[in-house]
């Protein structure tokens, strides 16, 4: 069946980076989807206005924030999954309004598992979690190698951090994103709801307002698309395994299909070793795209920042059926010619001043 012979699906957050990406893919595959977004975040209107005008009445907008529980009940009610991207999504945000960030990442997120939990035949609950929930990573050991920090262990080099690693919540965000990520975790054993979690690693690419706070790939192109200097936290040789947006959707769509069997399971989401790659080394690839030097500054380490993460995604290959990811230099070249494809027309001064929501 399709469209309108069965519920939507309901994507919170779904104006967002990830979230208007995953309502693309399925509303071009004869889904219905409710966007429910409170729109908090500068920038993000274009998103929805962009799905609106490709989906029409495949989309329904749902403007409300998911700390408002009667309104989100609702939507839950109506829906027969839901992929639950809304959230605060700032580690810096977090130091400054602490609470904010628990009422959104962990209340919202309570909201959403209480209202599923109330339906008749309960939805299936995709959760976006974080690769902050294994904290710091203060025990591993690590050496600068060509320009890029990479752990001594061979085997930890090889493959990454897999989801045997123990939780270790640091800072507010990772509090609130790490006790959310249980809580799904515990409905689906506690209350039997058909939940997974995904910890992602950094998803990049199109539709992305990359930010200094969050979105660092994005705004590293936007910065140097409009001739701004870019300030690296730290040395800028931390390493990170970068993931195309594109390969992110085709993820949470697998798991989602594959909830019957999934159900209850925590999996990394991320580009793997393949798509590890260095800040300094980004920024090396995007002042080639651009055609000229970058102007960087440094500062001070930022708290909360890992000086390696590359996520161990065995696990989740061994589940699921998945493409070959886009390798990153490709996938940072394609954003930043869609980047400069958005700037033609009109400047957008938005995606630069975005902020976390």
């Amino acid at each position: 069946m399709k469209g309108a012979d069965r519920k939507p699906v309901l994507i919170t957050g779904g104006a967002g980076f990830i979230g208007c990406n995953i309502a693309d893919r399925l509303a071009g595959q004869g889904e219905g989807v409710i966007i429910y977004d409170s729109l908090a975040r500068p920038g993000v209107e274009r998103n929805l206005a962009w799905l609106e005008q490709r989906h029409g009445a495949a989309i329904t907008p749902v403007i409300a924030d998911v700390r408002d529980d009667a309104a989100l009940a609702r939507a839950v009610a109506g829906a027969r999954a839901v992929f639950h991207m809304a959230a605060q999504v700032a580690v810096t945000t977090s130091f400054t309004d602490p609470r904010a960030d628990f009422e959104v990442n962990v209340l919202g997120t309570l909201n959403v598992l209480e209202a599923a939990r109330r339906c008749s035949t309960p939805p299936a609950v995709i959760f976006a979690s974080t690769n902050k929930v294994y904290g710091g990573l203060e025990d591993l050991e690590f050496r600068l190698t060509d320009g890029a920090y990479q752990p001594v262990d061979d085997a930890l080099r090889a493959r990454g951090i897999d989801e045997s690693r123990p939780l270790d919540f640091h800072t507010p965000y990772g509090c609130s994103k790490g006790a959310a990520d249980q809580y799904v975790l515990d409905y689906a054993r506690s209350f039997g709801l058909p939940t997974a979690v995904l910890r992602m690693s950094c998803i990049y690419g199109q539709r992305q307002m990359g930010t200094e706070d969050q979105g660092w790939v994005a705004h590293f192109l936007i910065s140097a698309l409009e001739g701004r200097d870019i300030i690296l936290y730290g040395d800028g040789h931390q390493v990170r395994d970068i993931l195309d947006v594109g390969d992110a959707v085709n993820a949470y769509l697998a798991v989602w299909r594959n909830i019957d069997r999934l159900s209850g399971r925590a999996f990394n989401l991320g580009g793997g070793a393949d798509n590890a790659v260095s800040l300094r080394q980004i920024l090396t690839l995007i002042g080639e795209e651009v055609g000229r030097p970058l102007g960087v500054e440094t500062s001070d380490w930022r708290a909360g920042d890992q000086r390696y993460f590359v996520a161990d995604t065995g696990a989740l290959q061994a589940a699921v059926d998945l493409p070959a990811r886009k390798p990153w230099r490709q996938g940072v070249a394609d954003l930043a010619d869609w980047l400069a494809g958005e700037r033609a027309p009109v400047a957008a001064p938005s995606l630069v001043t975005a902020r976390a929501l």
